[in-house]
């Protein structure tokens, strides 16, 4: 298993994570790492991006992961 460290910015800085809306983040992350058989080992954000710590196959190439990562949690979270 291969290991990353991502940061997830928000567009322009803006202040807009809080603890409702990082807590609903690691469930979508660790949904989506569970889908290509790694897992979230670690997060934690603040109000204008998020830290993760991801650990997942080498057959997975890891900017298909995070293009899923960040595109399937952006549609969730606007919903």
């Amino acid at each position: 298993m291969l290991s990353v460290h991502l940061v997830f910015v928000t567009k322009y800085r803006r202040k807009i994570f809080d603890g409702r809306s990082i807590l609903s983040l690691r469930n979508i992350f660790s949904m989506i790492c569970k889908d290509f058989n790694g897992r979230l080992i670690e997060m934690d954000g603040e109000k204008d991006h998020v830290h993760l710590l991801v650990e997942y196959p080498p057959k997975v190439s890891i900017s298909c992961l995070v293009n899923h990562l960040k595109g399937i949690s952006s549609r969730l979270i606007r919903k």
